[in-house]
C-alpha cells in the first residue's frame, strides 16, 4: 500500500467462519479516506459480513481492522459509532411502533436524563431531512411507511449521529431516477467535506457512475481491487461470477392473448393519501408482462397485495379468468394459480426461523403429494427442496439451515424459486431482485421471461426502472393510488416516466 495514501478504514487478514461455512477468507482491503468505495461480489460472497463485522455485529476469528491507521478492537456498533462509523443495513433496523423522530434518536436523545427534548429532536430530524432531499415525515410511525421510506429514515438515523464513514448497503434500491441522483450529489458533498463512504452494492452502472475505487468478492475471497476508472461493467460482472454474464435482458415481442387478470375500479380507503388506492382499473393477458412504475408509498403494495389476498378492497373487483376472486383467501387463490413474490421478504415471505424445506413449502403444504392424509411427506418435501435450492443455486445449499441464515438475496432466490414452481397462471412480482446478485438478477429475469413465453401473466412492480422498462411490455405509471398513465417502455425516456411517477405531467 502506497506510503502518501491516508486509509480512514483498513481490513488485513480478516476470518470469519461460521460452522462449516467461511464467510470470510483471509480478506484484506483498505478504503482511503475521503472517498467512495464500493464492495460487490454475488449474494453470499461475503460483502456483508465483512462490513458487518467493521461495524461490531460479529467477532473476526483472525485479522485485525485499523481505523485512521490505528490498530482498533470494535467488539459492538457502540464501539464502531465512538469510532466515527455509520451503518445502513439492507434489513432495516427500526422499531415499527414508534415514530420516524424516536427511531432517529434511539440511544441519542437530547435532553436531560429525566426528559427528552422531542421539540429539538423533531426539528434536527426535519433539518436534515431537507438538507438531505430525503423528505420524511418526523412524526409518522414507521408501521405506516413503506419499504422506500423506512430506508430514508435509516439513512437519516446514521446522519444524524454524524458519522465520518458511512457504510451503505444498497443504497439506492428503492429510489427514483431522479432521487438517486440526488443521493449521489448529497454522497458526493459527503465525500468532498471529507468524509469516507463505503457502499456495498449490486448495480454496476451506479459503481461506475459514483465510486472511486471497487474491491470485488467471491466466495468469501477477495478477487479485484480496481481504480474505478480502470473499470468495466464486463469485467466487473465477470470478475464477480467468474464467468460472462448478459447484461441485459433478451427477450422476444409478446404475444399476449385473453386476459388472465382483470382489475376493475379498485379502490381502499386510507388515513393518508399513501397507501391508498382510487378505482384502479387494469388487465393482464397471458403472455405478457405488465409493469408497474412509481415511486414507493403510492399504492401499488396494496394493489398487489389486494390481489393476492392478504388484505380486503374497500371498493371494485378482482376477475380470474373472468371469475370473480373477491371473497377468496390466499390459499385459495395460489391454488387457482396465482403466485406471489412479496416486497417484504421477511414480513411476508419466510418463516426466519424455519429450514429452507419447510419455506419451500409455504402456501402449498397441503396440497398433495407434499402433504398426506395426515402428515406431511417429509421425504417428498426434502426432495422438492434440494431440486430447488440447486436450480435456483440457493447458497449454502443446505436446506436443514434456517431462513435467518442466508444472506438477503438468497432468501429471495428461495422465494422466487417456491412460486415459480407451482406452474402459476399469474404472478404477482414485487421487487423481484431487491438485494440480488447480478448473476441471480439474469436468471430471474431469464425465468420471467421463459413464464411469459409459456403463457403465464406477470404483473411487475419495481422501485428499479431499469428492470421496469427492459422487462415489462407495457407499463402503468402510479401516483397517489392512481393509475397516471400508460407508457411504451420501448420508446418512453428515463426523466419522462420519471416526471410522472411524481405527479408531472408528460
Amino acid at each position: 500500500m502506497a506510503e502518501d495514501l491516508k486509509y480512514a478504514v483498513e481490513m488485513r487478514g480478516v476470518t470469519k467462519r461460521f460452522g462449516d461455512v467461511l464467510a470470510n477468507d483471509s480478506i484484506s482491503l483498505a478504503v482511503e479516506s475521503g472517498s467512495i468505495h464500493a464492495i460487490i461480489g454475488e449474494n453470499g460472497a461475503g460483502k456483508s459480513t465483512a462490513m458487518n463485522i467493521l461495524y461490531g455485529f460479529y467477532a473476526a476469528d483472525s485479522g485485525e481492522i485499523l481505523i485512521d491507521g490505528q490498530a482498533r478492537s470494535i467488539q459492538n456498533p457502540g464501539d464502531a459509532i465512538r469510532l466515527g462509523l455509520g451503518m445502513v443495513h439492507q434489513h432495516f433496523m427500526l422499531v415499527e411502533p414508534l415514530t420516524v423522530t424516536e427511531n432517529i434518536i434511539l440511544g441519542s436523545e437530547p435532553g436531560s436524563s429525566f426528559a427528552i427534548d422531542f421539540k429539538q429532536a423533531r426539528a434536527r430530524v426535519r433539518e436534515l431531512s431537507e438538507q438531505y432531499g430525503l423528505r420524511i415525515d418526523a412524526d409518522a410511525r414507521i408501521e405506516d411507511l413503506s419499504v422506500g421510506q423506512q430506508q430514508r429514515v435509516e439513512i437519516l438515523k446514521t446522519l444524524y449521529r454524524g458519522a465520518q464513514i458511512l457504510i451503505l448497503d444498497e443504497p439506492t434500491a428503492v429510489l427514483t431516477p431522479q432521487e438517486v441522483v440526488e443521493m449521489f450529489a448529497i454522497l458526493r458533498s459527503l465525500r468532498d467535506r471529507g468524509k469516507t463512504i463505503i457502499i456495498i452494492t449490486h448495480k454496476l452502472a451506479e459503481v461506475l457512475a459514483l465510486s472511486d475505487r471497487i474491491t470485488v468478492m467471491r466466495d468469501g475471497r477477495v478477487v479485484g481491487n480496481i481504480s474505478t476508472r480502470e473499470a468495466t461493467a464486463e469485467g466487473l460482472a465477470r470478475l464477480m461470477v467468474g464467468r460472462e454474464v448478459l447484461l441485459r435482458v433478451e427477450k422476444t415481442d409478446a404475444h399476449p392473448k385473453d386476459a388472465i387478470l382483470v382489475v376493475n375500479n379498485l379502490s381502499l380507503e386510507s388515513s393518508t393519501v399513501h397507501g391508498s388506492l382510487n378505482d384502479v382499473s387494469l388487465e393482464v393477458r397471458a403472455g405478457e408482462i405488465l409493469g408497474i412504475a412509481g415511486v414507493e408509498g403510492n399504492g401499488q403494495t396494496e394493489l398487489i397485495e389486494i390481489i393476492a389476498g392478504l388484505r380486503p378492497q374497500t371498493r371494485g373487483e378482482i376477475l380470474l379468468e373472468g371469475k370473480s376472486i373477491d371473497r377468496l383467501d390466499p390459499r385459495r387463490r395460489k391454488n387457482l394459480g396465482i403466485a406471489h413474490i412479496p416486497e417484504d421478504r421477511h414480513r411476508r415471505g419466510l418463516l426466519l426461523d424455519f429450514d429452507l424445506a419447510a419455506n419451500s413449502i409455504l402456501g402449498v403444504h397441503r396440497n398433495s403429494p407434499l402433504s398426506g392424509a395426515v402428515l406431511l411427506n417429509e421425504q417428498i418435501i426434502a426432495e422438492r427442496a434440494n431440486r430447488l435450492v440447486r436450480e435456483y443455486d440457493v447458497r449454502p445449499p443446505n436446506i436443514a439451515l434456517p431462513a435467518r441464515a442466508l444472506s438477503g438475496g438468497n432468501q429471495q432466490k428461495l422465494i422466487v424459486a417456491r412460486e415459480f414452481d407451482i406452474n402459476p397462471k399469474l404472478i404477482l412480482v414485487s421487487q423481484p431482485t431487491r438485494g440480488v446478485d447480478i448473476g441471480a438478477i439474469e436468471f430471474i429475469h431469464k425465468k420471467l421471461i421463459e413464464l411469459r413465453d409459456a403463457g403465464a401473466a406477470i404483473l411487475l412492480v419495481s422501485a428499479e426502472l431499469d428492470e421496469i422498462l427492459s422487462l415489462s411490455d407495457r407499463v402503468l405509471v402510479m401516483y397517489e393510488g392512481r393509475v397516471v398513465g400508460e407508457v411504451d417502455p420501448r420508446s418512453v425516456s428515463e426523466e419522462e416516466i420519471g416526471l410522472m411517477m411524481t405527479g408531472g405531467k408528460r
